[in-house]
C-alpha cells in the first residue's frame, strides 16, 4: 500500500476521468437543489442565498448611504443585516480593511440576487482563466483542467458562502504567472490581495528571498495608491473604525472562533479544536509560522523549479496565518496547477500525486470530520503537502547537482 501511495500509481486514468466528474455532478446537484427550493432571496432553511455575501452587500449599502465606517461597528452592522434579511437571519461581522468596501459598494448598486450572481460568476470566471493559464502549453487538455478546477470541492464551498475564494485564487494565480516576465503586473496582483491581510507573511518573504524587487516595488506602489483611493472615497473614518475593530476581530473571530473552529483551517484553530487554550494555540501557530517561513526561505534560495517555489509559497500562506477558512482553500487551486504542470513535464516525485489528491478532496471533508471528531484534517493535509513539496524539491536539487558534477568530471 505504501508503495502505491509513494508512486501515485493508484491514481490511474479511469479514476482521473470518473472521480472528478462525480464530484462535479455532486456540486451541480447541490447548487441546483438550493436554487430550486429557494424562495426569493432565501434558501429552504431561511438563510440568505450566498450566506456570507449578504453582509458584503449590506456593507455596500451602508457605504452608499454615506456611512463607510458603519460596517466596522458590529452592533450597527448586525442591525442593518437584520433590517434587510429579517430579525432571525444569520449575521456576520465585517473584518475586511476598507479596500474591500470598493467591490461591496459597486455590487450594492444592484438588487441582492443580481449582485450575488455577478459576484459569483465574475470571480469564478477569473478563477478558471487563472488555472487554465497556469496549465497552458502543458500535456493536460484544457477541458480536463477546467473539469478539475470546477470539481475541486472548495469551489462548491465557496459558491455556497458567496465568498471571495475565487478572487483570492485568481490573484495568486495571475501573480505567480506574471512574476518571471511581468513583475509589475505581478506586484499589482499581490497588492490587490490586501483585503486578506492575514495572508501577508509568506508572499513578501518569497519575493524578497527570490530577489523580485520590481514586483515588490510595484506591490508597494499599488498598495499606496489603493490606500489613498480608499481614503478619498471612504474617508479616514473608515480606517479609524477598522483599526479600532481589530481587537474585536482578534478576540471574537480568531481566538474564540466565531465561525466555528471546524470551519477554520489554520494551525491555531487545529490546536483550539484539540482542546488547547489560547496561549498554547498561539505558541503552536508561532512555531508553525516560523518553521514554514524558514523552509520557504530555503525553497526560494534553492535551485528548485519555479513552479515548485510558487506552489510552496501559496501553501505556506495557509500555514502561516491563524485565520483561514475552508472556502479560502479555493486558493490552493493555483498551487495544484503549478505542481501538476511540473509533474507532467518532469515526473511526479514521491507521494506527490497522493498528497495532491488528499489536498484536492480535503475541503469536502475537513469541516464535517472536524465537527464529528475534532480532527483538524485541513491543517494536517496542507502541512503534509508543503512537506512533500520541500522533500521533492530537495531531491530534485540533489539530482541536478549530481548531474552537473558528473558532466564536469566527464568534461
Amino acid at each position: 500500500m505504501w508503495e502505491k501511495l509513494r508512486s501515485g500509481d493508484w491514481l490511474d486514468e479511469e479514476r482521473l476521468r470518473v472521480y472528478p466528474a462525480m464530484l462535479l455532478l455532486l456540486s451541480v446537484g447541490c447548487v441546483a437543489a438550493v436554487l430550486m427550493t429557494a424562495q426569493g432571496r432565501f434558501d429552504a432553511n431561511g438563510h440568505p442565498l450566498g450566506t456570507d455575501f449578504s453582509q458584503v452587500w449590506v456593507a455596500g449599502l451602508e457605504t452608499l448611504r454615506g456611512h463607510p465606517e458603519q460596517p466596522f461597528d458590529l452592533a450597527r452592522h448586525i442591525a442593518e443585516q437584520r433590517a434587510e434579511f429579517g430579525a432571525g437571519s444569520d449575521v456576520y461581522g465585517w473584518h475586511y480593511p476598507p479596500y474591500f468596501l470598493a467591490p461591496a459598494t459597486a455590487l450594492a448598486h444592484l438588487p441582492y440576487l443580481e449582485a450575488l450572481a455577478v459576484w459569483q460568476m465574475t470571480t469564478l470566471a477569473l478563477y478558471l482563466v487563472a488555472v487554465l493559464a497556469l496549465m497552458h502549453g502543458g500535456a493536460a487538455p484544457p477541458g480536463r483542467v477546467a473539469l478539475l478546477a470546477l470539481a475541486f470541492p472548495a469551489t462548491l464551498v465557496n459558491l455556497g458562502h458567496g465568498q471571495n475564494g475565487f478572487l483570492t485564487a485568481a490573484l495568486l494565480g495571475f501573480g505567480f504567472l506574471a512574476l518571471p516576465r511581468r513583475p509589475a503586473l505581478a506586484g499589482l496582483c499581490f497588492a490587490l490581495l490586501a483585503y486578506k491581510p492575514q495572508f501577508a507573511l509568506a508572499l513578501p518573504v518569497a519575493l524578497i528571498v527570490g530577489g523580485h524587487w520590481r514586483a515588490l516595488a510595484s506591490a508597494a506602489a499599488s498598495l499606496l495608491v489603493m490606500t489613498l483611493a480608499s481614503l478619498f472615497f471612504f474617508g479616514p473614518e473608515s480606517w479609524i473604525a477598522f483599526v479600532q475593530n481589530l481587537d474585536v476581530t482578534r478576540d471574537l473571530v480568531v481566538e474564540r472562533g466565531a465561525a466555528g473552529f471546524p470551519k477554520i483551517q489554520s494551525v491555531f484553530a487545529a490546536a483550539r479544536l484539540l482542546g488547547a487554550d489560547i496561549a498554547t494555540a498561539y505558541a503552536a501557530q508561532t512555531l508553525a509560522t516560523a518553521t514554514t517561513l524558514a523552509a520557504l526561505v530555503w525553497l526560494w534560495r534553492s535551485g528548485a523549479d519555479y513552479r515548485a517555489k510558487a506552489a510552496g509559497a501559496i501553501v505556506a500562506t495557509f500555514l502561516t496565518t491563524p485565520y483561514c477558512l475552508d472556502y479560502d482553500m479555493t486558493a490552493l487551486a493555483p498551487a495544484f496547477a503549478l505542481l501538476v504542470s511540473f509533474g507532467l513535464e518532469r515526473g511526479f516525485g514521491p507521494y506527490m500525486k497522493s498528497a495532491l489528491t488528499a489536498a484536492f478532496i480535503i475541503p469536502l471533508a475537513a469541516r464535517p470530520v472536524a465537527t464529528a471528531t475534532s480532527l483538524p484534517l485541513g491543517a494536517i493535509t496542507m502541512a503534509a503537502l508543503f512537506a512533500i513539496i520541500l522533500s521533492n524539491s530537495r531531491e530534485a536539487c540533489f539530482r541536478h547537482a549530481g548531474a552537473t558534477a558528473s558532466l564536469r568530471s566527464t568534461a
